[in-house]
């Protein structure tokens, strides 16, 4: 009997595996918002499942891109191809014309904001001499302190510098870091396969916590932003993918947002999104040497959403305070807003405290512009999440787009 019972748990799990990671992925999301609405205290507790999952992804997340990115570059012969110049130039492009869809967004649907309660704890920047000095001293960082506090740019710096260095090391050094960079993937591949638990935890948590109450009094100001980055995704990126492979690109987009979106959604992290577009990029068949440098990259310079969190919100308060905004302005706030966006952190809510800094152009008071960011802090349940899946997304998109142009 035990023997029966042992075949058929095993029988379960394996068609439990079988099925696609997308369609558990739903199952959990489905799940969670029945038990948050039947049981809020039991989906109060199963939302350790949900922060279990994030913290395994942040965990992992900066081992792996320093390992994959040294070892990629130690392992690079001058003989190889690689796409990140090209990859690059579509990440800041895309910001920026993000940027200008938000402000086209913003001047059609004009909002106004009832402004709550300033922020508190929050420290934004002055200026954007101080991103660029923020952005400086993060590739200065010790390296240990970048890997704990999950310090992307610094990461990268350490994994160039340690990648250039181990090019005329030998073969056999070279292999190690090889086996090295293998290891930590089968970790990180395990912990994606615990996403449907995860998101599940996740769902039922967030429902049960916040519900939609929150939300109905700014109701039009989330359309202004979900309408900008659906336009995005489904338009401007589109039309990226097409002027450089010149084939019909929403295949592509729709397998990215369904793979990398999904799971960037409700994590909400860039930085712990980067397991999942590695995995996906390798199933994609991309070049290794690319994605390995250009994925943690866009997870810190492509951040098309971001771009638009702080257009709308810094237009929103614009509105609300009856002030005159020119096309030049517009342009130059959309400037700001991309450069702005790159210096964001890759985690929940890190565009956020960069709005004070677009609000500055406007002569807007940090008290004022703190209210708002208070506000983005009340719709960022649905806010940081789509913008987080429309940076992650985007990231594969784009890096997909160029390695197939050049493989032509």
């Amino acid at each position: 009997m035990t023997t029966n019972n042992n075949v058929s748990s095993v029988g379960l799990f394996q068609r439990f595996y079988d099925i696609p990671l997308v369609a558990q992925i739903l199952i959990g999301i489905i799940l969670g918002s029945v038990i948050a609405i039947v049981s809020p205290q039991t989906a109060t507790s199963v939302g350790l499942l949900g922060a279990l999952f994030v913290g395994a992804l942040k965990a992992v997340a900066p081992i792996l891109v320093f390992v994959l990115v040294a070892a990629s570059i130690a392992s690079h012969s001058a003989t190889q191809k690689t796409h990140i110049k090209p990859i690059i130039g579509m990440y800041v492009f895309a910001t920026f014309a993000s940027a200008l869809t938000a402000v086209m967004f913003s001047f059609a649907m004009p909002t106004t904001l009832i402004l709550v309660d300033a922020a508190q704890g929050s420290n934004p920047p002055q200026g954007i001499v101080e991103v660029l000095n923020t952005l400086l001293f993060k590739v200065v960082d010790n390296p240990i302190n970048a890997l704990s506090t999950g310090n992307y740019i610094g990461i990268l710096a350490w994994a160039i510098g340690l990648g250039l260095a181990l090019k005329s090391s030998s073969d056999s050094t070279k292999a190690v870091f090889n086996d090295v960079a293998d290891g930590v993937s089968s970790i990180v591949k395990f912990v994606i396969r615990l996403a449907p638990f995860g998101i599940f935890g996740l769902v039922a948590s967030t429902i049960a916590a916040t519900g939609f109450s929150a939300l109905l009094g700014y109701s039009q100001l989330l359309l202004v932003l979900l309408s900008a980055m659906v336009f995005v995704a489904l338009v401007v990126n589109p039309a990226l993918v097409f002027y450089k492979t010149r084939q019909n690109p929403y295949p592509l987009v729709f397998q990215c947002l369904r793979e990398s979106g999904i799971t960037a959604f409700f994590t909400r992290s860039s930085a712990a999104n980067i397991p999942v577009n590695m995995d996906l990029c390798r199933r994609l068949d991309l070049d290794e040497d690319t994605y390995s440098v250009s994925i943690p990259l866009g997870a810190t310079i492509n951040m098309s959403g971001a771009a638009i969190t702080i257009t709308v919100l810094t237009l929103a308060a614009v509105h609300t305070l009856g002030i005159e905004v020119d096309f030049a302005t517009a342009v130059l706030l959309s400037v700001v807003a991309a450069v702005s966006a790159c210096g964001a952190s890759g985690v929940a809510g890190g565009s956020l405290l960069l709005i004070p800094l677009a609000c500055s152009l406007f002569g807007i008071a940090d008290e004022v512009a703190m209210q708002v960011v208070a506000v983005g802090f009340i719709i960022g349940v649905i806010q940081d999440s789509a913008e987080t899946a429309l940076n992650s997304s985007t990231d594969v998109v784009f890096t997909t787009a160029c390695c197939r142009a050049d493989a032509k």
